[in-house]
């Protein structure tokens, strides 16, 4: 990494004093092209990403209308960024070093777009399918440090005033800490109705919310029960249902968080698989916006994961084609087919249940059963299902290509091109008319006394 270093830094160097080229204007006068944002992240999004599920779904996407550019993703200290950092950018329109939540390369705070529009009166609401604490709608209602201060994050974002707080909740779940009350009390004391099961979830009609469908992370949406939990763009529907009452607007986020989850995994039924449920909340967010009218819906990723390709090279050889049919027949991650597979009495029967694959052959199949053996399926299971579709991976981590970037609405000609994600920040603050430097210094003076 230190052979890297100093290369790596002039080039960030150069490309960020590239990146304030004429859009490094000050707020915009007047009133805001658009009322309400609607800010969609699909996390470990990649340009391929998005071939594969129109692929696997046989039709095209709700976001091959709306494509206008792309998005490059670098933080203050790496070419490659994680999404802490990522989403920083976006949320507040700087750089800052990967881990950082909120702040910059000097850990001071830096006020955020949600917070922006908080200081207005304006409603705010965050949707995931990560926990609610995870990296990416931490950067939108925290200032941390590093990312792993959950409970930290959490006092904060209930601290905010926002409205609605959808997703998942380990440190919700958690019991009291030396004393001080968990987070679900915390939320009891905010004000915030608490809603756990999907029956409570869908007769909501009042804010503040928070709605936690899970102790960890949501399920992947291969694996959702739809009983248990709503999918993303059930919860981006009622989301903009709760806050659409609001005459002076609203800024909502959007995460499909378990698409880079996948990604780290190298699972690419369930990566796909959650690429589709996000596309269909970006069709619920058009659908409300093109009703509207005065809404900007702007989607992007905050990095690729995985390094993945359609299109792979077995036995040294290149093979020039790639079977989405493959994914079609998936029926589960692979940590849950894994499990199901290693608890049932004919692994051989219950791989073919799961997968839809019955023609083994005496190479896959002796693999397969030394993992079974082993008791260790998953990772054999992914590199089975990965050769059979032609797909290949890189990395278990993030990569540092361009993401792609989509808009619609008034002022989405503004985002046409080739921008940087904390560009794509400052853009949106400016559009609404925001003095961001202004709300910082606030920022600092609130955390001083």
């Amino acid at each position: 990494m230190a052979a890297l270093r100093t290369p790596a830094l002039a080039f960030l160097l150069v490309f960020a004093a590239l990146g304030d080229r004429a859009r490094a204007q000050g707020p915009a006068t007047g009133p805001p092209p658009a009322k309400n944002v609607i800010l969609m992240i699909a996390d470990g999004f990649g340009p391929a990403s998005r071939t594969m599920a129109r692929a696997v779904a046989e039709r095209e996407l709700a976001l091959d209308d709306i494509l206008v550019g792309t998005c490059s993703t670098y933080s203050a200290d790496s070419l490659v960024t994680d999404s802490a950092a990522a989403a920083t950018a976006l949320a507040c329109g700087i750089k800052t070093i990967n881990g950082a939540i909120g702040v910059d390369p000097a850990i001071q705070p830096v006020a955020t777009l949600l917070e922006a529009f908080e200081s207005q009166s304006r409603s705010t609401g965050i949707v995931t399918t990560t926990q609610i604490t995870h990296a990416t709608p931490a950067a939108f209602s925290a200032h941390v440090r590093i990312r792993t201060m959950t409970r930290a994050i959490g006092e904060q974002q209930l601290r905010q005033g926002i409205e609605v707080l959808f997703g998942g909740g380990t440190p919700f779940h958690a019991p009291s800490d030396g004393g001080r009350p968990n987070l679900r009390a915390l939320a009891i004391e905010a004000g915030y109705r608490i809603v756990t099961d999907r029956a409570a979830f869908d007769e909501l009609e009042e804010t503040p919310v928070l709605a936690i469908f899970s102790s960890e992370h949501m399920a992947f949406e291969i694996d959702r029960d739809p009983l248990a939990q709503p999918s993303l763009a059930e919860m981006t529907r009622k989301a903009l249902d709760l806050l659409d009452g609001d005459e002076a607007g609203f800024f909502l986020v959007v995460e499909g968080g378990r698409i880079d989850h996948a990604g780290h995994g190298n699972d690419p039924a369930a990566h796909v698989a959650d690429i589709l449920a996000y596309d269909d909340a970006v069709a619920v967010a058009l659908e409300f916006a093109r009703a509207d009218g005065n809404t900007l819906v702007v989607s992007t990723a905050d990095h690729e994961t995985g390094g993945m390709t359609l299109g792979r090279a077995i036995d040294g050889l290149a093979v020039y084609a790639w079977d989405p049919e493959i994914l079609r027949r998936v029926r589960g991650s692979l940590g849950r087919m894994a499990a199901e597979i290693m608890a049932s009495e004919d692994w051989e029967a219950a791989l073919g249940e799961w997968t839809g694959i019955t023609d083994l052959t005496a190479e896959e199949r002796a693999a397969l059963a030394l993992a079974v053996a082993a008791g260790d399926l998953r990772g054999a299971l992914g590199r089975f299902l990965n050769r059979r579709a032609g797909i290949g991976w890189t990395t278990g981590g993030h990569t540092g290509v361009d993401v792609e970037l989509f808009a619609f609405g008034p002022g989405s000609e503004r985002f046409r091109g080739t921008h940087d994600n904390a560009e794509l920040g400052r853009l949106l603050a400016e559009l609404q008319g925001f003095d961001m430097p202004a709300l910082t210094r606030a920022l600092g003076a609130d955390e001083g006394r």
